[in-house]
């Protein structure tokens, strides 16, 4: 084969050069268009795979802060808190040696020994297991406690803070505080924090039981946010504007449980549910001519130390409610024109309907009137008094009367409604007696108002309003007639054949007497159902009265049940009546009193405005007790609403703006330490109860804005 020319193969080359080196300006002048576009795309879009890049630096250099929102406080009626925020703390240890601060301070635990004999005072670990902990691998940064070292009270991370110690923190977490404990707890009920999605790193109180979890929505609060945009050494960056989201606080739950009442039932039934060893036990104290429950407890509890209950026994537990029932069966009879007190019948047992009806006396008592059967409580003869109605017409007062349905007491949730079969005969004649019948303790506690009120039916109610942060009402709740179901006179009849059963030779509430007072009642004792039938024996019931006061117009009435006591000495009614006695005496005395000291209530003046002396001597005139706080001269706060009636003697807080000092709290209430803490912007944690018996903050010592507070109570002997 002959070669190429050299002269020509160089030409070629040349020829591919330029080629090649037009391809390669070409390719680098469209890639640097192409650079040139999207630079530009993303100049003006700020977007790169739908991702955009100024909201992506905007996070990078902004700090997002969670404002906590404050969760609504539950009060009772004399404006104490039985639900209120606080704090928990976590407690944790530096232990890495190069934590120091600007100024080369250690930042780390420097003094093991020291620091764990110090924390063993206040966590339950030994001085030894937590200088155990603090002696850990080099390599790690800090250390915690377990259990022992979490949910510190306030006062606890206190305590421990005032050692000084280097290298003790604390992680604080939202949490919520029940200064009385047991007090109505199931009422009440109970929140836990939980971390909330709408405001990343923020944490809120979730409401799970009684108040807390039907008022959840009102009571939460909506968490703020605040921003600022930051260098990179976490300094806010010049000429840069904060963003703030307001927290908004939650509503405010007002009841209408009084604290005297609610503490004195509280220890009556305490000591009668320890003494019977019972399953469980219920009272409830109400307004007989409102539906105004001013105490209710049950046992156990939600906070009770053992086997705590997580439920609202008084609308929770369907429960055959016994010979109580008897008062609405007799109302029934009564307002159908079917009862004749001195008709007669033949007790002991009755077969009816493929059985029979039996007294608790077996042998029964011969020829007996309707009268006799009431203040006997004999099941036979209420059983004749529902044949004498009829199925139809007995049916139609148990709906009257509110059975079988919701009370929808506001604050009270997932009602049971109750069951009866009420088919054969003798289903149907049992209920008459409160037996093959359920009911919940609300429904029973409304029937009996109609008795209690001339026949008028009140819905019974625990929470009085609900108001946002600025105090506003939102939600007031009011009396509430819910029907009529007997006639004014049928009501006055069955009271009448009440007083019969505490105060007749052969009725059986003789142990309800109450000296200077007339009592009306009805005491019952229901057999417990099973999958297997009826138990047997006598700590197998459950027992119950209702009790009504002053009997001729009943202003209180008092429902107690107690669910099978292992103890039955004393018996039973005896030991209900250890609690229905001196409740319902305390109640009826205190409303005595009331009456006749009506002539030393006084009016509360308007001060504001008025220097603070001239207040002083104005309010002292008037019966009442002023205490000055603040540095102002003019009164700008007071305590108490001008208009207002209360009890000569009370004390009212001036507070007349500027830097105000502690007063000393001794001999203070609950009520009067929750006023001056709203007025000083406090922070308050309250522990026991009573009156003021210790204060965090020293008298004369000058209040900082949101100033904790600790205040413990201690009841006068």
């Amino acid at each position: 084969m002959s070669k190429m020319p050299r002269r020509t193969k160089n030409k070629l080359n040349n020829k591919n050069r330029g080629t090649f080196g037009k391809w390669l300006f070409m390719i680098t002048v469209a890639l640097f268009v192409l650079f040139i576009v999207r630079f530009a795309y993303i100049a003006i879009n700020k977007d790169v795979q739908h991702v955009n890049l100024q909201s992506k630096a905007e996070q990078i250099y902004t700090q997002r802060q969670v404002i906590q929102a404050k969760r609504g406080t539950i009060y009772d009626a004399q404006g104490n808190q039985l639900a209120s925020d606080t704090s928990k703390y976590t407690l944790y240890a530096v232990v890495d040696r190069n934590q120091r601060s600007n100024t080369g301070k250690p930042l780390y635990v420097t003094n093991k020994k020291k620091t764990a004999k110090i924390l063993a005072r206040y966590i339950d670990l030994t001085p030894a297991k937590i200088e155990k902990i603090l002696t850990t691998n080099h390599q790690t940064y800090q250390v915690e406690f377990g259990a022992a070292g979490s949910h510190l009270s306030v006062a606890t991370m206190q305590k421990i803070k005032s050692h000084h110690l280097p290298g003790i923190n604390f992680v604080a977490t939202p949490a919520r505080q029940y200064p009385e404990g047991e007090f109505a707890s199931q009422l009440i009920g109970m929140a836990n924090p939980k971390t909330d999605p709408k405001t990343p790193g923020g944490t809120t109180l979730v409401g799970q039981l009684g108040l807390e979890g039907y008022f959840n929505k009102q009571l939460t609060g909506i968490n703020g946010i605040r921003q600022d945009k930051q260098d990179v050494y976490g300094y806010q960056l010049a000429n840069s504007k904060s963003k703030t989201k307001k927290a908004v606080n939650g509503d405010n739950v007002q009841t209408t449980l009084d604290p005297q009442t609610q503490h004195f039932l509280e220890n009556k039934v305490n000591k009668v549910y320890e003494h019977s060893r019972a399953n469980a036990m219920t009272a409830v104290v109400m307004e007989a001519k409102t539906g105004k429950i001013i105490a209710a407890t049950q046992r156990p509890t939600l906070r009770s130390k053992k086997n705590p209950v997580w439920r609202n026994m008084l609308v929770q537990d369907a429960y055959e409610p016994g010979s109580t029932m008897k008062v609405l069966a007799l109302s029934a009879a009564i307002d159908s024109g079917h009862f004749d007190p001195n008709g007669t019948f033949n007790s002991g047992t009755w077969a009816m309907g493929g059985g029979k009806i039996t007294d608790w006396s077996s042998g029964g008592w011969g020829v007996i009137t309707y009268k006799d059967a009431f203040d006997l409580s004999s099941n036979v003869g209420f059983a004749h008094l529902e044949q004498d109605m009829g199925a139809d017409t007995w049916y139609k007062y148990i709906k009257r009367f509110g059975l079988l349905k919701r009370v929808n007491v506001v604050g009270m949730g997932n009602e049971v409604t109750g069951f009866t079969q009420f088919k054969g005969i003798l289903e149907q004649a049992n209920t008459a007696f409160g037996q093959g019948i359920t009911v919940n303790v609300m429904q029973m506690m409304q029937a009996f108002t109609a008795v209690a009120n001339h026949g008028e039916m009140m819905r019974p109610f625990f929470v009085s309003k609900v108001t946002d942060s600025s105090g506003k009402v939102v939600k007031r709740v009011k009396p509430t007639v819910v029907g009529h179901p007997i006639k004014a006179q049928t009501a006055h009849k069955v009271l009448k054949l009440m007083q019969g059963v505490v105060y007749d030779q052969k009725g059986l509430g003789h142990a309800y007497q109450i000296k200077g007072y007339r009592i009306a009642a009805k005491t019952g004792t229901a057999q417990i159902g099973g999958a297997n039938g009826y138990s047997n024996g006598d700590t197998n019931y459950l027992y119950s009265m209702v009790g009504m006061a002053p009997a001729k117009n009943p202003q209180y009435i008092i429902y107690i049940t107690l669910r099978q006591p292992q103890n039955i000495n004393p018996q039973p009614a005896d030991q209900i009546a250890e609690v229905f006695n001196p409740t319902m005496k305390m109640l009826l005395n205190r409303r005595r009193a009331t009456k006749n000291a009506a002539h030393s209530m006084v009016t509360v003046p308007s001060v504001i405005g008025h220097s603070g002396h001239a207040a002083s001597d104005e309010l002292s005139g008037r019966h009442l007790q002023p205490v000055l706080v603040g540095s102002g001269k003019k009164v700008k706060q007071q305590s108490l609403t001008p208009g207002q009636q209360v009890l000569a003697n009370q004390r009212i807080i001036l507070y007349t703006g500027g830097h105000a000092k502690m007063p000393d709290l001794t001999g203070w209430s609950a009520a009067d330490v929750n006023e001056l803490a709203q007025l000083l912007h406090l922070q308050l944690s309250e522990q026991g109860d009573g009156y003021v018996d210790a204060q965090s903050i020293k008298a004369n010592t000058v209040i900082n804005n949101n100033q904790t507070l600790v205040v413990k109570y201690k009841s006068k002997n």
